[in-house]
């Protein structure tokens, strides 16, 4: 009978993730020499090599790639029996692994973070900050129990709760603020500052200009909405950013805030979690928070004219 660790299966999914030693030790908290002394054990007891070996980087052999599906089948199942025992108590306590957008968590994160820790004493709350592909990724995976995002995912395997919507508004250069907003097809005439690849809101802002993604490579990028708005006080352009990022992206750039004529761009902000996850009944406790700090959010919001 092989005599495979718990130990040796999230060694072997860390570095199956991190393709890095290094890394893949840095992340389960041990050293490179004992990770690799474990990889080599679970190797020998499975008769096979698990990893192609390169100067820098490690890869998954074919054999790896089958095994890593069944090992974090496995260790998802682990963590879920964590859970069930946690879905017997009333309200969530220990471990809450929350993933957040990039243009959602520098603004309603402050709010929330507060928020959850009222209502829920001794939760330990864990926070994953990245684009919408790799939260759904990580979800699916087993690795953060929820994640908010703007809605639709379209997983089959997910639950969807809605929790708000939030109106997009244009950022232009200070000197342009009496200027007329320009429609979906005037931003078409004008330099648009998108963020890259990866982020829903790119997305978003493409389809409401009804740009097709091959022309948007035209367009400049940013990474962050921070650099857009900051770009566009230094003349280059205009962007579009959602409600909540106006008080903290708009402060120290001399730009000015207008907003759309009807039917204005929006965005649905919504929670997503794996309907086999234990906690559902605690996530749904979670979302009503979320939705109450956005709620909170949009009260400070100073008003946006419509010129």
């Amino acid at each position: 009978m092989i005599n495979l660790t718990l130990k040796q299966l999230k060694y072997f999914e860390a570095l199956a993730r991190q393709n890095h030693f290094g890394r893949a030790a840095e992340a389960c908290a041990i050293s490179q020499p004992a990770l690799s002394m474990q990889i080599k054990e679970l190797e020998d007891q499975l008769g096979t090599d698990l990893f192609e070996r390169g100067a820098r980087h490690v890869r998954l052999t074919a054999f790896g790639e089958e095994l890593v599906v069944r090992v974090r089948e496995i260790l998802r199942s682990v963590d879920e029996l964590g859970d069930l025992a946690r879905a017997s108590r009333e309200r969530l306590v220990g471990r809450l692994r929350i993933g957040v957008i990039p243009t959602i968590a520098p603004y309603l994160l402050p709010i929330l973070i507060g928020n959850l820790n009222r209502h829920n004493a001794g939760l330990d709350i864990q926070v994953r900050e990245t684009v919408t592909p790799r939260l759904i990724g990580e979800l699916a995976e087993g690795r953060l129990d929820t994640a908010i995002v703007a809605l639709p995912v379209s997983e089959p395997a997910f639950t969807e709760v809605r929790l708000f919507e939030e109106k997009f508004v244009l950022v232009r250069p200070g000197e342009d603020a009496d200027k007329p907003v320009p429609d979906r097809e005037g931003l078409k005439e004008l330099k648009l500052l998108l963020l890259e690849e990866g982020h829903c809101f790119r997305d978003q802002a493409l389809a409401f200009c009804n740009l097709d993604s091959s022309l948007a490579r035209e367009l400049l990028e940013g990474s962050s909405l921070s650099t857009l708005v900051q770009m566009v006080g230094a003349g280059i352009g205009v962007t579009l950013i959602p409600e909540m990022a106006i008080a903290v992206e708009t402060r120290s750039a001399p730009v000015s805030i207008a907003r759309f004529t009807e039917p204005q761009p929006s965005r649905t902000i919504g929670m997503v979690w794996r309907k086999t996850s234990p906690l559902a009944g605690q996530l749904m406790q979670i979302s009503d928070v979320v939705r109450q700090s956005a709620e909170m959010l949009a009260r400070r919001r100073v008003p946006v004219p419509v010129r």
